[in-house]
């Protein structure tokens, strides 16, 4: 099983909506995250992975939330057991509202309300670290 580091946020815009994308020609929503490129740390590498799947470049640091473990996302949106992912999350704000994904891999980017972020998010591991985080958004 190959292990890896990857890197995300949590983003909210003015009006206190999340950000969440598809991915894998859109069978599953998450919060916008990815693998850590050799020589990146991880908020450069959240930063970067935000941009890519939503086009949101304008990010405010506002904390690092934690960091949670899990497998990859399966196509039907279980686990995938040939990745073991530790994903590092930190929670940004943004003025900025237009969304425009530069990743064909995520398709779509969406701000939605927090409690609807829980119900689209798919992997399981994913609503219990954000119902986790809730809180402190």
């Amino acid at each position: 099983m190959k292990k890896t580091q990857c890197a995300g946020g949590v983003v909210l815009n003015s009006k206190g909506l999340v950000l969440v994308v598809t991915n894998r020609q859109r069978k599953s929503w998450s919060l916008p995250k990815g693998h850590i490129d050799p020589g990146e740390d991880a908020l450069t590498a959240a930063k970067r992975e935000i941009y890519e799947e939503s086009g949101v470049k304008q990010l405010k640091l506002i904390k690092a939330l934690g960091s949670y473990q899990r497998h990859r996302t399966a196509l039907d949106g279980g686990d995938d057991t040939s990745e073991f992912k530790t994903i590092h999350i930190y929670l940004f704000t943004t003025k900025q509202e237009k969304l425009a994904p530069l990743d064909p891999h995520n398709p779509e980017a969406r701000w939605v309300e927090k409690s609807k972020a829980v119900e689209l998010l798919t992997h399981r591991k994913d609503k219990e670290f954000f119902r986790k985080v809730m809180e402190e958004l």
